[in-house]
């Protein structure tokens, strides 16, 4: 049976991993509305593709938004076995008085109470909690404030934010830890780009999804529960009662539909700050502005960011019968037992594509260079379900994207495998197979010779 593929040819993977490297790393999204925030970054946050961007690569104080690192080394701590939800957290006298702190987002804390890692997580993440995450970021590191902070650069380095510093975790001034700062000096506070912060959230809720169950509760009592029918003024009228600062959830004066978290930040310096996360039609974006000077602002900002995103892009499917002629997805074997066998996706590749673009797209499939021959026969012997390439599509169209990481294990592209087993043929099956394609062969050039003579 003979083999091909239409408009697009089998590359190797290893030019499949060069071409959407370059492809990832140089072009980028133009601005297509006009924000009031001085940096603003929309991306799917299911492949790191960027919808747009302003300035999104200046430095910014991210003010709380900075407690989405603590969330993440609290989480990955859980995940690990080395902290406990339900393990109970010591409260010294500094954090003690942190929560009591005049102006400062905080749940009260008694150094006689006992609170669990549960407890000051959700305070941190609904109520935006200063001292919950400073207790938090020393039961993490072992009772040194210095070591967690220590943690949050390694890990930003590890995450490949770029753009970052961190010299505390809750994204407060240094100045308001009374002189027990332990990075940086007094005036200092944490440094994000927008994109940094993407990058952040980009992990946060794809390594640890679970984390926008608590992300996207608009009220809950502190140790206690969930509120749905309290009027928001009482709520912030009463201490016990943790209110998001995340407008945008439902009830909330910004309600918007589909909206899941996901952490708020305000200081002096770094103005009014959101990063969003919300969801519509199977899409999920996220969101980041920065430095506004009013509070609606960062919300109505975000509004018009996650419209653009939900009104001008539009999620397609790329399938691999796409790939060939006939729509049957085998590849040819050789020195197998079956001359071909059925390939799959391990999931359906989806495509976020601005209206329009989805006619400037063609499937790719890229084979793996050590599985297949020169001629893109897969080499038995192959297992059921060994991954043999991947699933992907190349872009033809003048808009240009770009993504939150070059490695092409973030961007659209899933792995492509086989639906069956092959053994490999016997010593003497193969031997007949290669004298009946020299006859063949043989047999070819006789008759075209024949044919020649009489042309």
């Amino acid at each position: 049976m003979i083999h091909r593929y239409k408009k697009v040819v089998v590359h190797t993977l290893l030019c499949a991993i060069v071409f959407v490297t370059f492809f990832g790393s140089f072009q980028k999204v133009e601005a297509s509305i006009d924000l009031v925030a001085e940096s603003a970054i929309l991306v799917d946050a299911n492949t790191g593709k960027v919808l747009f961007e302003k300035n999104a690569d200046v430095m910014l104080p991210p003010a709380s938004m900075s407690k989405m690192m603590t969330e993440y080394l609290v989480l990955e701590a859980i995940h690990k076995g080395t902290i406990m939800w339900d393990q109970t957290v010591p409260i010294n006298s500094f954090v003690s008085n942190m929560s009591h702190q005049a102006g400062s987002s905080n749940v009260f804390l008694d150094p006689e109470e006992m609170y669990t890692v549960k407890d000051l997580y959700e305070a941190m993440a609904i109520e935006s909690g200063n001292a919950a995450t400073i207790a938090l970021a020393e039961v993490i590191a072992g009772g040194s404030y210095a070591t967690f902070v220590e943690r949050m650069n390694e890990k930003a380095e590890e995450l490949e934010l770029d753009d970052y510093s961190f010299v505390n975790s809750t994204g407060l001034p240094n100045r308001s830890y009374l002189g027990q700062h332990v990075a940086g000096n007094e005036n200092d506070e944490n440094r994000l780009s927008a994109r940094a912060t993407a990058k952040l959230a980009f992990h946060l809720i794809n390594d640890f999804p679970e984390m926008l169950d608590t992300a996207s509760i608009p009220m809950q009592r502190f140790q206690g529960e969930v509120l749905t029918d309290v009027d928001t003024q009482a709520c912030l009228n009463d201490w016990t009662c943790m209110k998001n600062w995340n407008e945008m959830l439902p009830g909330l004066k910004h309600e918007y539909d589909g909206m899941l978290g996901l952490k708020t930040g305000y200081t002096n310096e770094a103005g009014y700050c959101f990063t969003g996360v919300a969801e519509k039609n199977g899409v999920t974006l996220i969101s980041v502005v920065m430095r506004l000077k009013d509070l609606d602002d960062r919300f109505t900002e975000t509004q018009r960011l996650l419209d653009y995103g939900f009104n001008n892009f539009n999620q397609y499917e790329v399938h691999l019968e796409d790939v060939f002629e006939e729509g049957v997805t085998t590849l040819p074997v050789v020195n197998g037992k079956a001359r071909e066998v059925k390939v799959t996706v391990s999931e359906p590749l989806k495509v976020l594509l601005k209206s329009g673009d989805e006619e400037f797209f063609a499937p790719l499939l890229e084979l793996d260079p050590n599985l297949v021959t020169e001629d893109g026969e897969l080499i038995a012997p192959i297992e059921q379900g060994e991954v043999i390439g991947t699933l992907t599509a190349i872009h033809q169209g003048d808009t240009e994207y770009s993504h939150l990481y070059a490695n092409a294990v973030q961007h659209e592209i899933v792995q492509v495998e086989t639906a069956e087993a092959v053994e490999r043929a016997g010593f003497f099956s193969r031997g007949m197979r290669g004298v009946g394609g020299f006859i063949s062969n043989v047999w070819t050039n006789v008759a075209d010779t024949v044919k020649g003579w009489f042309n």
